[in-house]
């Protein structure tokens, strides 16, 4: 019997990461193998599940691949990696794939073909994770009327920017949309959102509006959908070249000193948002005086801070935020507002 495996999607700062902690938390003695890449040049992402605490979550249950998208990297590091869990004494229930949130999910899913993995595992469903609130703000489109206007009166314009080409296709490879952050909508909001998401996403295709990634593992983990014999009824922008221009993004780190005021260092992460495109900001920073470590995930003007975990005995208690955004980002301007 293969393992089933789910690749869960969606773009920065949408709750993938919100979702695991979810799946881990709920996941009831079910041996869950957790692959997560990322976009940005420390792993905060695996930090982050590594020190939320959850029974079972443990340092080697998780592997990181290298900096940058899995469809770049999979020759190098999926198929080791996949290869690694495989061969396991206790080979894993189901296998959990967070791609980075600029990542195309399609060619990952070709890389299930490969005849090492093909004969062990099979992709149970494509889960991609949208963030209610941005679709509505029309953040994944330059000019979202004009797009649209260009998209009715001739569907082979090429007028998609970096982020709707992006977004875009992880909701056409999916078998599952996760609406989440439903509960920053109103009313009005939601019928304005699910028309955005009906006109991308394939016929069958289901909405389930969530709330920091809560829903059902039965209905996330057990679709049964066999993704990778069914790539071709799942359309992509870049089905002539696997690829897409990674060069339209670019991340760096910022190295802060130690921080007094968190309430004065978000002030600062929201004026570099608005005068810069960044699309996200995520990190670590220490506060004196406190023996928690305080985590900061920032997603255009929305700021989540809180204090994940104790610093470990040894530890470096260091600050340090990784941008993510649009190339062409005026680096040192933005590291100069950061550091205040």
């Amino acid at each position: 019997m293969k393992i089933p495996a789910t690749v869960i999607t969606g773009f920065l700062g949408a709750g993938k990461t919100t979702l695991i902690r979810h799946i881990l938390s709920n996941a009831n003695g079910k041996r869950i193998a957790l692959i997560i890449n990322e976009f940005g040049d420390i792993g905060v992402d695996r930090e982050v599940i590594n020190g939320c605490g959850i029974e079972g979550c443990a340092e080697d249950d998780v592997m990181e691949l290298a900096n940058g998208c899995i469809c770049c990297t999979v020759a190098d590091d999926f198929l080791p990696t996949m290869e690694k869990l495989l061969s396991r004494e206790t080979p894993p229930d189901h296998i959990v794939i967070e791609t980075s949130g600029l990542a195309l999910p399609k060619p990952l899913v070709k890389a299930f073909n490969w005849p090492e993995v093909r004969s062990r595992v099979t992709v149970d469903g494509v889960v991609a994770v949208v963030d209610a609130p941005a679709v509505r703000d029309g953040r994944f489109a330059d000019d979202p009327d004009k797009v649209q206007a260009a998209r009715e009166a001739d569907d082979n314009l090429d007028h998609h920017s970096p982020l709707e080409e992006v977004f875009e296709d992880q909701l056409l490879c999916a078998d599952l949309v996760l609406l989440n952050k439903s509960d920053l909508m109103t009313d009005d909001d939601k019928p304005v959102v699910r028309g955005v998401l009906d006109r991308e996403i394939r016929p069958g295709v289901k909405v389930v509006e969530t709330v920091k990634g809560n829903i059902d593992l039965g209905v996330l983990l057990a679709m049964s959908a066999a993704v990778e014999d069914d790539l071709d009824q799942r359309p992509s922008h870049h089905d002539e070249d696997d690829d897409h221009d990674h060069d339209d993004f670019e991340s760096f780190q910022v190295p802060l000193g130690d921080i007094e005021d968190p309430v004065a260092l978000e002030a600062r992460i929201k004026a570099a948002t608005t005068q810069h495109d960044i699309l996200r900001i995520k990190g670590f920073v220490n506060v004196p005086g406190k023996p928690m470590r305080h985590v900061i995930q920032a997603v255009g003007p929305r700021i989540e801070r809180y204090f994940d975990r104790p610093w470990q005995e040894g530890e470096t208690r260091r600050s340090e935020l990784v941008v993510i955004g649009l190339a062409g980002l005026q680096q040192n301007a933005i590291t100069e507002m950061l550091k205040g």
